[in-house]
């Protein structure tokens, strides 16, 4: 496939942003200054009521996607992966940014020469994991961090892109990259090759996504786990998250997330597709990101 300029296996780096008008312009930048050709940065403004909308103006080479009401970043991220002309898809968070601006030539490389690689990590820096280290070359892993990574848009949409969730945030990745490594695709991880995340507090609401997550993750374990270890997987999955809630302080948001799940167990039950044992057992079995 190749994009208008001649160049083949182009890439689209999408960034999906509500209210961060004032974190979103590095993120911007650096998609932009990302060295070699066939990339296009495309923005989402996912409803924002600041001063988001402005910024289309100052970043004239960036499409911009305007929605007037929030759809949530699944969404976003499903337009692209499944309507998206290029060859790969680079989400990159609007609080994240790209460190050595060649970040996502490095990653196309490895897709173009391993047709298996369905989903590249990018090795995640924050404020509490600053340090950097030297690149080299890379790992397998069962998951990605949705802050900074790129998939093969062909995989991607072989197994469906991500799924429907009652909660708003967490465990999409694990689910698309264990759905992915059951269709015989690999998750890599590119040891050194840096983004920066800086976990940007600006409309964070972390009792939410802790009980968004939790339901979330029963959610992936119901749809994916094989009939037989079902019933041990999910009482193990709701012992571990008690145990976490009274170990951190977060019974509440950890109860409301399992109580969440239950009360929408019998309209995710239509959803239920277990991966083989064989997978599972790969996915629990590597690192994740």
């Amino acid at each position: 496939m190749t994009d208008k300029t001649g160049n083949s296996n182009a890439a689209v780096v999408g960034i999906v942003t509500r209210d961060r008008s004032n974190v979103l312009p590095k993120a911007i930048v650096s998609a932009l200054a990302q060295e070699g050709g066939a990339i296009r940065v495309s923005v989402i403004d996912d409803g924002s009521q600041d001063a988001t909308p402005d910024l289309a103006k100052r970043f004239p080479a960036v499409e911009w996607i305007t929605r007037p009401e929030p759809l949530g970043y699944m969404a976003a991220r499903n337009h692209w992966m499944m309507n998206s002309a290029k060859d790969y898809f680079v989400s990159l968070d609007d609080d994240a940014w790209f460190l050595a601006g060649d970040e996502v030539s490095v990653a196309r490389a490895v897709m173009d020469e391993e047709p298996r690689v369905a989903a590249i990590a990018f090795d995640i820096l924050s404020p509490d994991k600053p340090e950097t280290k030297p690149r080299s070359g890379i790992e397998r892993v069962s998951s990605f961090i949705g802050c900074g990574h790129m998939l093969r848009l062909s995989a991607v949409r072989e197994v469906g892109g991500y799924e429907e969730v009652p909660g708003s945030y967490g465990v999409e990745e694990k689910d698309l990259c264990l759905r992915l490594i059951d269709a015989s695709y690999e998750v890599v991880r590119l040891n050194g090759v840096h983004v920066w995340h800086d976990k940007t507090p600006v409309a964070r609401q972390m009792s939410a996504q802790l009980e968004s997550g939790v339901c979330n993750d029963l959610v992936m374990a119901f749809r994916r786990t094989p009939t037989m270890l079902l019933p041990a997987a999910l009482v193990m999955k709701v012992y571990r998250h008690l145990l976490f809630g009274v170990r951190k302080q977060s019974l509440g948001p950890v109860t409301a997330g399992i109580a969440l799940f239950f009360k929408k167990l019998p309209s995710i039950w239509r959803s239920r597709r277990p991966v083989r044992a064989s997978s599972l057992r790969t996915f629990m079995r590597l690192r994740p990101q």
